[in-house]
């Protein structure tokens, strides 16, 4: 009765990573819906906000509608870059093209930072020489923007894949735009209630300051990223002690972790052993280790022993002794 269960545990095993991509594909899938209908409502409420900027001379509206805009930028570059991870590694893109999320988050807060110095600029002359702006319109319009990005918002933070820098960036995106629809609408109550021109200048600076907040984050973990930096929540010194906390580790060489992606970080070390023969047991005792505590599944481990004539290439699960031509050891 034995072998049937032995027969099945592969299976079962094949059945469960299965079925993890089968998730990751799933939220892939939906996703890229959210990001469609989020893309579809901000487009269209992006142009009714600049007619309206146009026609009621606000530049909080038209600040909120440039904020708009790079939202929609945003939402197609994640929505392209979601589309564009899911593609197969080449030969040539050993990695696949994960990176193009990042690169996507990236180039997306670069624009955003550099559209609110342009709103700043504009908002400096006007604070100079106050233009009249028509009060109501920019209250009504900045509504409609308020309630589109609250369903915005809403459907984004639903498929909640905060973990991801990309759908993260795509939501703290339409956060920063309702918050600048909240903004606009102040300014427009300010206008009609006071007669305060300088509410629309001044409020579209802080709608500025908000876009600023939000892009600059996006741009230091990018760029964290692309520098191949260790990702924020791992601690190197921890992975490296407890690694040489397993008996029959001398040393640990040649750290690095990085992230390929939002959720894929990869980690590779030369490790030392004191007894050659040991060598087996150390890699699958670290290899454990590395999943269970610090969540770190795709790890390359150089097994070294402490002469380094040995060099155990796991990889092809041989090993070959310089000098003597001894049999390949399987692990």
């Amino acid at each position: 009765m034995s072998t049937p269960a032995l027969q099945l545990h592969p299976h079962d095993h094949a059945h469960h990573s299965h079925e993890h991509h089968h998730h990751h594909d799933h939220a892939r899938g939906v996703s890229q819906r959210t990001l469609l209908i989020v893309l579809t409502l901000t487009f269209g409420y992006m142009l009714a906000e600049a007619v309206g900027g146009y026609l009621s001379n606000s530049l909080a509206l038209l600040s909120d509608a440039g904020h708009m805009f790079t939202d929609v930028a945003a939402l197609a570059l994640a929505l392209f870059a979601v589309r564009f991870a899911a593609r197969p590694a080449t030969q040539s893109k050993t990695y696949g093209f994960y990176r193009l999320e990042i690169l996507a988050a990236l180039v997306n807060g670069v624009a955003l930072i550099a559209l609110s110095v342009l709103i700043c600029v504009e908002a400096f002359h006007r604070f100079r020489q106050p233009e009249e702006v028509q009060g109501w319109t920019l209250v009504w319009i900045a509504v409609g923007g308020l309630a589109v990005n609250i369903v915005s918002a809403w459907l984004l933070s639903r498929s909640h894949h905060h973990d991801n820098l990309n759908m993260r960036g795509a939501y703290l995106h339409v956060l920063g735009d309702l918050l600048g629809s909240v903004a606009a609408i102040v300014a427009g109550v300010l206008i009609v209630w006071k007669g305060w021109r300088w509410a629309d200048p001044l409020f579209s600076v802080i709608i500025s300051l908000l876009i600023v907040w939000n892009s600059w984050r996006i741009v230091a973990e990018s760029v964290n990223v692309l520098l191949e930096g260790v990702p924020s929540h791992i601690n190197p010194a921890a992975v490296e002690q407890a690694i040489k906390a397993i008996a029959g580790v001398r040393e640990v060489h040649d750290l690095h972790i990085w992230t390929i992606t939002s959720d894929r970080h990869v980690l590779s070390a030369h490790v030392v052993v004191t007894n050659a023969d040991q060598s087996c047991r150390v890699l699958r005792e670290v290899r454990a280790l590395l999943v269970e505590q610090f969540h770190l599944s795709h790890s390359t481990i150089q097994i070294e022993d402490p002469t380094f004539a040995t060099v155990v290439n796991f990889k092809k699960k041989e090993r070959y002794r310089t000098g003597s031509g001894s049999d390949p050891v399987d692990c």
